[in-house]
């Protein structure tokens, strides 16, 4: 059968990244107590494509994938399968990021009944060969944290009370290859940096202390983004981050917003 996408190109653009996207795949991960388990994830998954070639192969995208799901090793070596893709492709450079919902059994700060907490998170690899030395690889671990905050002002200015809100703090981070981050460390070390963390299941007692907590703890968006700054800042693994912080305002039509990479 005629293969129109192996034809060549004329026009002289070469694509950066192009693939499938949306690829909905079981994806085995390790957590920290050492046990793996399978969870829900969509992938995004493109390679270079020289500007002479009309087109990529798309099926063989999936295949890989499917082929390193089998293996039960997609999301514990995104190097290995990314390789794979890239060698499959004959490209120069590949990319690979998958997003799944992560649970934590969290336990609320009173009476400690325990319920599954959901935090939306990332595996992104990128992979170079495009320059005269070794291949180039770089990973990336993604979150996104909901905490409360608490607005210092409103607390200086009135009589009683103070308004508070959910906030959202994205991190993306990047690190060596020969290094670990769990997910769990960071998601805890972030919570920390709020007005107060976010619980799946309060009883009155727990909403007591949540409310008086965040109240004795009051953060500026700006405040939260320099807490979270500082602490990645600290962490001698990591070589480099990127961190945003949505404040949803609970007396405005709009969010506060602050925004770092580094």
């Amino acid at each position: 059968m005629k293969d129109v996408q192996n034809q060549k190109d004329t026009r002289g653009v070469e694509i950066q990244k192009v693939g499938v996207k949306g690829v909905e795949l079981p994806l085995t991960i390790q957590r920290k107590d050492a046990h793996d388990i399978t969870i829900y994830s969509t992938a995004t998954v493109g390679v270079s494509l020289p500007a002479h070639y009309k087109g990529t192969h798309m099926s063989r995208f999936v295949e890989v994938l499917n082929e390193w799901r089998n293996k039960r090793m997609l999301g514990i070596d995104v190097k290995g399968c990314l390789e794979a893709i890239v060698e499959r492709l004959n490209a120069k450079s590949g990319y690979l990021k998958f997003d799944f919902k992560y649970f934590i059994d969290k336990l609320s700060p009173v009476t400690k009944v325990s319920a599954p907490m959901c935090y939306e998170c990332s595996f992104e690899g990128i992979l170079d060969n495009s320059g005269e030395e070794d291949e180039e690889y770089r990973f990336y671990l993604g979150v996104k944290v909901p905490v409360a905050t608490l607005c210092p002002c409103s607390k200086e200015i009135s009589e009683y009370g103070a308004h508070n809100q959910r906030a959202l703090v994205s991190v993306r981070i990047t690190y060596p290859e020969e290094e670990h981050i769990w997910l769990e460390d960071l998601i805890n070390d972030i919570e920390n940096c709020a007005s107060s963390e976010l619980y799946p299941l309060l009883k009155r007692e727990d909403e007591k202390y949540v409310t008086e907590h965040a109240y004795d703890n009051p953060k500026f968006v700006e405040d939260v983004l320099r807490d979270v700054v500082l602490l990645l800042r600290k962490n001698e693994i990591i070589d480099s981050f990127e961190v945003e912080c949505e404040s949803i305002e609970s007396i405005h039509n709009h969010s506060a917003w602050a925004y770092q990479q580094e």
